[in-house]
């Protein structure tokens, strides 16, 4: 009799469950990755993270969910995950540029509306080549194909969801012993800092670990992949800041922290932005044959029937069309309405941008469908460049263009990715259309409430992050770094140039993404980086103990929860100074 019930009972798609759950999910998953961002310098997929806690809450006991429900509530948790992501690596900079005296206060209004219409057009420009890349090309798209795995995991997803809080609980709770001040012991444990040197090495090989989980636990994710981040921090701290004191750069009378900062300020970080920069161009030209691969398809596309086009299974071009006119219109409000840009460039930047933001997408898309490496950050980089020259070098309107075109190019990577999930799993591909397109910009509104919480919750005198904070953003720290060169003529060539030919180097080598991880590693402080190596080493470790299985189905969501845990506790503790100051 129940198995008749339950023949008898609709399929279940779309219901109201998966759409308040994959709201809440992304708004909750949003707010802890982009804390994990802004400490570590690039962001963690939470679309895996997204499908576990669908899982258990759509395929309960009384709601009896399904495949299809569970990727839909995916599918609107990460796409609000990913806006976010775009907006975290450009509107701090804004923040640090403002602290240092080099902008003047900025109304964040502008930004907003660019970055909302940065989560429209990477969502309208990049649906169009759904059938040929997914449908006809075949890219794999890796990290969709493993959300889909997971959709279709059967009984042992509970295990994993179990797991996931269980990580999440010891994150959250080794957080509050850290906010607490209780693991605080002088000269042994400060700043969140476990000391390794006992007196007997020199301060400038900053021998110490970041008492973090979240930190090791990225590194339980990233595994092998991580390493290269690893060593690049290791050779900075290790083996360069050494040499440098051996040859006797700095001067003589320097010592402790002020030597740290020294080497920091004049040489590992003029370097980590020329290897960043360096790498960002080496990556743009390693892309030729993706993006002319990117355009052939485009061009097939438009040029095809309308059963090549998709017709009847994607969304309705009239749809696509005011988005599009909709997204330019809050593009060109971004430029325009800020000081000193005359009409016609905010109408040129407009124009270019969009332009430019469409191959930024396409390349990103290709790239993700074929290696799963995104080379968003350096996207973004040269993103701002081109807006600043062609905005006049007019700082807040080229980064307001910053933040759509990094919203835009994650989106269009994240919608191939997951409908590539729904393709494997059998869902319309028209349902996950409208959904993205409906519901990524209360991403950019999280992310925008998350950050300015983050910045106030530092106090009236301290910022809240930055460079020698906690939350070190590496990435806008280094954005700000070149704008602030250029704007006080002071660029370190030198270091600018030895740092962007390693970096061209670098990412010339077959292992993706290398100039960027390098290039993030010299920037962070190596107590981060160091905790982060010893979580890659260790996946390596119990994976080879255990097995590829083991570490799927428990470390993976062990790490995610840990993740999540400490992320969440940390924009918290943000928000109650912000409302206590």
């Amino acid at each position: 009799m129940q198995a008749d019930e339950e023949w008898q009972t609709p399929y279940r798609e779309l219901t109201w469950q998966a759409l308040a759950l994959g709201i809440l999910s992304g708004i909750l998953l949003n707010i802890a990755l982009i804390y994990s961002a802004l400490k570590l310098g690039f962001a963690i997929s939470g679309s895996a993270i997204a499908a576990l806690i669908g899982y258990l809450l759509l395929r309960g006991r009384n709601w009896r969910g399904t495949v299809i429900e569970n990727n839909l509530n995916q599918t609107i948790a990460a796409a609000i995950i990913t806006a976010g992501s775009g907006v975290v690596f450009t509107l701090p900079t804004l923040f640090l540029l403002h602290s240092s005296g080099t902008i003047a206060p900025f109304s964040p209004w502008p930004l907003l509306a660019a970055g909302v219409g940065g989560a429209f057009l990477g969502v309208v420009l990049i649906i169009p080549l759904r059938r040929k890349m997914i449908e006809i090309d075949r890219l794999r798209f890796p990290t969709g194909t493993a959300v889909a795995t997971i959709l279709r995991s059967g009984s042992a997803g509970r295990e994993k969801v179990r797991l996931l809080l269980n990580g999440c609980m010891l994150g959250a709770g080794w957080k509050l012993l850290l906010i607490s001040g209780w693991l605080n012991l002088p000269g042994v444990v400060e700043n969140d800092e476990l000391s390794l040197s006992f007196g007997l090495l020199p301060v400038y090989v900053s021998a110490a670990l970041y008492l973090s989980p979240m930190t090791f636990a990225s590194g339980l994710l990233a595994g092998r992949g991580g390493l290269p981040f690893f060593f690049g921090g290791v050779a900075a701290w290790w083996f360069i800041a050494p040499a440098m004191v051996q040859a006797n750069w700095p001067a003589a009378d320097l010592a402790n922290g002020a030597l740290v900062a020294f080497i920091y300020d004049k040489a590992l970080r003029p370097l980590g932005i020329g290897v960043l920069i360096g790498a960002a161009i080496m990556a743009m030209l390693v892309s030729v044959p993706m993006i002319m691969a990117a355009l052939r398809s485009l061009t097939q596309v438009v040029g095809g029937s309308a059963e090549q086009r998709g017709k009847g299974s994607e969304i309705s071009p009239w749809i696509l069309l005011a988005g599009l006119l909709g997204a330019l219109l809050l593009l060109f409000f971004a430029s325009w309405s800020t000081a000193q840009v005359p009409l016609w460039r905010a109408v040129l930047a407009t124009l270019v941008g969009t332009l430019w933001l469409g191959v930024a997408g396409l390349i990103v898309a290709q790239s993700t469908g074929m290696t799963d490496i995104s080379p968003m950050s350096g996207m973004t980089l040269v993103s701002v460049a081109l807006t600043m020259a062609l905005l006049g070098g007019e700082v807040v309107a080229a980064l307001a263009m910053g933040v759509a075109i990094s919203v835009a190019i994650g989106q269009s990577a994240d919608m191939m990715q997951d409908l590539k999930t729904g393709f494997l799993v059998g869902n319309r591909p028209v349902q996950q259309q409208v959904l993205e397109f409906s519901l990524s910009w209360i991403g950019v509104v999280v992310a925008f409430a998350v950050i300015y919480a983050l910045w106030q919750g530092g106090g009236a005198t301290t910022p809240g992050f930055g460079p020698n904070t906690p939350l070190p953003a590496p990435q806008a720290s280094a954005l700000a770094g070149v704008i602030e060169a250029v704007q006080n003529q002071q660029i370190p060539f030198d270091k600018f140039m030895l740092g962007g030919l390693a970096g061209m180097l670098l990412e010339w080598t077959p292992v993706g993404g290398l100039g960027i991880m390098v290039g993030l590693a010299m920037y962070l402080p190596f107590s981060i980086t160091l905790t982060y190596g010893l979580g890659c080493l260790a996946q390596i470790r119990i994976e080879k103990w255990r097995g590829c299985a083991y570490s799927e189905n428990v470390l993976v969501p062990w790490a995610a929860g840990l993740i999540i845990g400490e992320a969440l506790i940390g924009v918290a503790e943000a928000f109650w100074r912000m409302g206590m100051g």
